[in-house]
């Protein structure tokens, strides 16, 4: 390794910070040949320009790290366990440091600011109900072997804390913070064309993160400053994208702030995943969830559940309507009761073929609560390991709502200025599904139901700007017109002062990776 190629992988941050007027979202520059020289066209990356234009890498590595046509794509081991966006994008270091094409290093950071007024938590009643305002930092840095395989080993490691968050009422727990762990450390093995048959198979073993389905019920958390990983085993089939089996036996890890995390044989996981995609419009998914978790000494907080469930969506496209329709299904037992559960989500929207390519969402969930708490039925909808900013908003040291107790209609509306800006403008109302259960997981329960149901409604708007898969701002505010629930004196005795007032959340947040 030269000192000179150490130098431009420290550099490639302010470099990246301070050039890139002219990059559009997701493209990299080409050279091209004119008149017997090279020359860039317009949508150079800038970091890469200037590492050629100083002979840090050849005219071989540029065009090698900037094609964006996927031919050029190294899969990592976890390939096909996470959305590809969480792991694509132009290695500055290793171009830097010419490493082989068989080792990965990468390295991502995320700074967010995030502040809330009139916290509303019974956990932070302790609060005088003042402004919450804390700064998020996630650091993820990946290390890979093998290049495209068969075999590839995975060592990926996330630093999560969290800043000002030390007063009395400042929200922090194990989504918030998790400091120096092991995200990820899992060998994968491929074959492609399996027998001639045209399928290929993956099994992954170790520790690994999980992107199923959509995401509701099992995820790889991507706002939340920590991340749900399980360790275990996973096995996928799949023909090209027409259709693919994925099947997993794990064990969740257990976060702990500081400590290392740990994995618990009293808390098993495990399920099948089938999706196909043969009809563009009529697009299915069919699961089955199982989960055995008796890790706490209270037998009332053992969950034994099996969850079935469908999906069927067409995805979003100019010039057309689309739909998303999932249904999910829990049976087992919570402790020394009966579990009988249900999730319905159902939305449809419109992508108008005009310029900003506007696309117009309706929604509507509906999550089932308890209906009599102490009785021998418990009918809360769990929902496992999945994530739901997407859905019901910013998650962090805000998210009030979450798939469980839950009714809620709303609409969504996305503008695309420019290939690399998107805002977002969203509307939704709230209620309990049943006056008696829990609002969530934020402690607030009436076992009267005198409360009610009315939980209010909020405005989101939101606006991501990606510069390119190495640099993207995310910033986004919540106004919360808290329904006449929070009113109720029961409810008022479990919050911090001044929580039944209308709460605003604001945060804004830099991703750099190199």
């Amino acid at each position: 390794m030269s000192k000179q190629s150490l130098w431009w992988a420290l550099l490639a941050v302010p470099l990246l910070l301070l050039g890139m007027d002219t990059a559009k979202g997701a493209e990299y520059g080409e050279l091209v040949q004119k008149d017997g020289k090279w020359e860039f066209k317009n949508t150079e990356d800038p970091v890469l320009k200037l590492m050629h234009d100083k002979h840090v890498i050849t005219d071989e590595e540029y065009f090698n790290v900037t094609d964006h046509t996927g031919k050029n794509w190294i899969e990592p081991a976890d390939a096909v366990l996470n959305r590809r966006r969480e792991m694509d994008w132009v290695r500055y270091e290793k171009t830097a440091l010419h490493l082989p094409d068989w080792l990965d290093l990468g390295l991502e950071n995320r700074t967010r600011f995030e502040s809330y007024d009139h916290p509303w938590r019974a956990g932070q009643a302790i609060g005088n109900g003042r402004m919450d305002a804390q700064i998020a930092l996630r650091t993820r840095l990946r290390f890979g072997l093998g290049g495209n395989g068969p075999l590839r080993l995975l060592f990926e490691g996330q630093d999560s804390r969290s800043f000002l968050d030390k007063d009395p009422g400042d929200f922090r727990d194990a989504t918030t913070v998790n400091e120096f762990d092991v995200l990820q450390l899992l060998g994968s093995f491929t074959l492609n064309n399996v027998l001639d048959t045209g399928l290929r198979t993956d099994i992954h073993f170790g520790r690994m993160t999980l992107d199923i389905g959509n995401r509701r019920l099992v995820a790889r958390n991507a706002f939340r400053n920590t991340t749900n990983s399980f360790d275990g085993f996973h096995w996928q089939v799949s023909q090209d994208k027409t259709w693919r089996l994925r099947a997993f036996f794990v064990e969740p890890v257990i976060r702990d702030d500081v400590k290392l995390d740990t994995q618990n044989q009293k808390s098993v996981f495990w399920g099948t995943y089938f999706e196909s995609k043969h009809f563009p419009w009529f697009q299915l998914d069919a699961y089955y969830l199982g989960l055995n978790d008796k890790r706490v000494a209270n037998v009332a907080n053992h969950r034994t559940y099996s969850t079935f469930g469908g999906r069927l969506f067409k995805d979003p496209k100019a010039g057309e309507a689309d739909y998303e329709i999932e249904t999910s299904w829990q049976f087992g037992n919570r402790g020394v009761t009966d579990h009988f559960a249900y999730l319905n989500h159902f939305e449809t929207g419109y992508m108008f073929n005009v310029p900003w390519t506007p696309r117009l969402v309706f929604q509507f969930d509906h999550a089932s609560g308890d209906r009599q708490p102490g009785d021998s039925q418990n009918e809360g909808f769990d929902t496992l390991f999945g994530a739901r900013r997407w859905e019901y908003g910013p998650t962090g040291i805000w998210g009030p709502f979450s798939r469980t107790n839950l009714i809620s209609p709303g609409w969504r509306l996305f503008l695309n200025p420019t290939p690399n800006l998107i805002l977002m403008a969203r509307h939704r109302v709230w209620y309990l599904a049943q006056d008696r259960d829990f609002l969530g997981n934020t402690g607030l329960r009436d076992i009267t139901g005198n409360a009610g149901t009315s939980l209010g409604h909020d405005i989101e708007l939101q606006a991501q700007w990606q510069i390119n898969a190495n640099l993207d701002f995310d910033v986004g505010y919540v106004h919360w017109f808290k329904g006449s629930y929070f009113d109720s004196p029961i409810i008022i005795a479990q919050m911090p002062a001044g929580g039944n007032k209308d709460s605003d959340y604001f945060y804004a947040s830099i991703r750099v990776r190199i």
